[in-house]
């Protein structure tokens, strides 16, 4: 993946591709805080070797669920709802108690206070009755605060704080859904918000089976064959490079960081993406710091050298590098090794937090995304500048 300082992503798409992907330097923190849970992260990355995991938002559905007015800078108290199970976690007794019940196994929801995302979600998605009802009856939910150093009971029966245990998970952004079944088996990973419509979705690949044999972007794209034209123009905008798409930066490093966009004429939340994060005159002006680089998707054709050398194209890398949803943003550094990627709802707080946890190099300080948002937030509370909940 990357060297042992650099690389951050959260979790992917992947029957048969690469599974939830851990940075090399992400991966070293956990080896760091979690030296002695080995049995733990076997047991987590075979299950994910097989390519169990994915990595997903919420936006090919025309109905991205986001009002014209939300915020992402908003910062909002979070309060599970009350059906959300609560004990003692101790996971493998809450497996257990969900074989019990005759359910497919559990629903890990990791947050944490002031998220924006995880608000709307709670509200929207968790609040819809037909979706609560179902999520309900097939898995047993869980929440768990990113940042909490309350004692879990992983499913090797070993005691660990919940924000050690999110490492573990790769819990890069919040919210991030996992599916566990009841005996501890990771089925799926999702990062970022999912509305009702896309969810209920979710919850059909899960609860019908087809996570088995096939991945949700390929189960979400045929159920979305032929439901709607194209909704967005590739538009033109000086801030991208012009082909050939020469990205190599692993024998000679760049001068800047460098920002891969994935977009296609599917991308239902591309409009609002580029009016308002790319079109916020403050982004745009630290964009100009990057090597900035936009790929469709539905290109097959041109070629295109990856930052580590490897040749390809934009459909084949976009499907390598694991996604689901549009638009999708990988960060590199001026070696080329990937210190972020996300294809969940990205707005104008995110992607400022995003371009300044690569810029200010937080990935070097054994930081994840979130732990570099939390920071940013402090610091405009002390300063009296409001709070930024992301």
């Amino acid at each position: 993946m990357s060297s042992a300082t650099r690389r951050t992503t959260p979790g992917t798409e992947a029957v048969g591709r690469r599974p939830w992907r851990l940075s090399s330097r992400f991966g070293a923190i956990a080896r760091t805080v979690l030296r002695a849970r080995l049995p733990l992260i076997c047991c987590l990355f075979v299950a994910l070797a097989q390519g169990t995991l994915a990595r997903a938002a919420d936006a090919s559905d025309p109905d991205d669920g986001l009002d014209a007015g939300f915020d992402d800078g908003a910062i909002y108290e979070i309060h599970y709802p009350d059906w959300f199970k609560a004990g003692f976690l101790d996971l493998p007794q809450d497996a257990a108690d969900a074989a019990e019940a005759g359910k497919q196994g559990l629903f890990l929801f990791f947050s944490t206070q002031g998220c924006s995302y995880c608000h709307l979600f709670i509200e929207k998605s968790l609040g819809d009755p037909a979706i609560a009802e179902r999520l309900q009856r097939h898995f047993e939910a869980l929440g768990l605060e990113i940042f909490s150093d309350a004692e879990l009971t992983d499913f090797t029966g070993n005691s660990l704080p919940v924000k050690d245990f999110a490492i573990v998970a790769g819990v890069e952004f919040a919210p991030t859904l996992v599916f566990v079944d009841t005996d501890g088996q990771p089925l799926l990973k999702l990062t970022g918000y999912y509305a009702p419509a896309r969810f209920a979705q979710v919850l059909d690949y899960l609860i019908d089976g087809h996570h088995a044999d096939m991945t949700l972007r390929d189960y979400l794209s045929d159920r979305a064959a032929g439901a709607h034209d194209a909704v967005w123009s590739m538009r033109d905008d000086p801030l991208f490079d012009a082909p050939p798409y020469a990205l190599a930066r692993d024998r000679m490093p760049a001068e800047r960081p460098l920002l891969v966009l994935f977009e296609d004429e599917d991308c239902t939340r591309c409009t609002r993406f580029h009016a308002e994060v790319l079109g916020d005159e403050d982004i745009r002006s630290a964009l100009t710091g990057f090597d900035l680089v936009r790929l469709d998707t539905g290109d097959a054709e041109t070629p295109v050298l990856t930052p580590d050398g490897r040749r390809t194209n934009p459909r084949q890398w976009y499907e390598t590098l694991g996604f689901t949803e549009l638009p999708a943003l990988v960060f590199f550094d001026e070696q080329g090794e990937e210190v972020l990627a996300t294809d969940a709802v990205v707005l104008a707080s995110r992607m400022r937090n995003s371009l300044g946890f690569v810029t200010e190099r937080a990935y070097e300080r054994g930081w994840n995304y979130q732990r570099y948002a939390r920071s940013q937030a402090l610091k405009k509370a002390q300063s009296g500048g409001g709070t930024s909940g992301d």
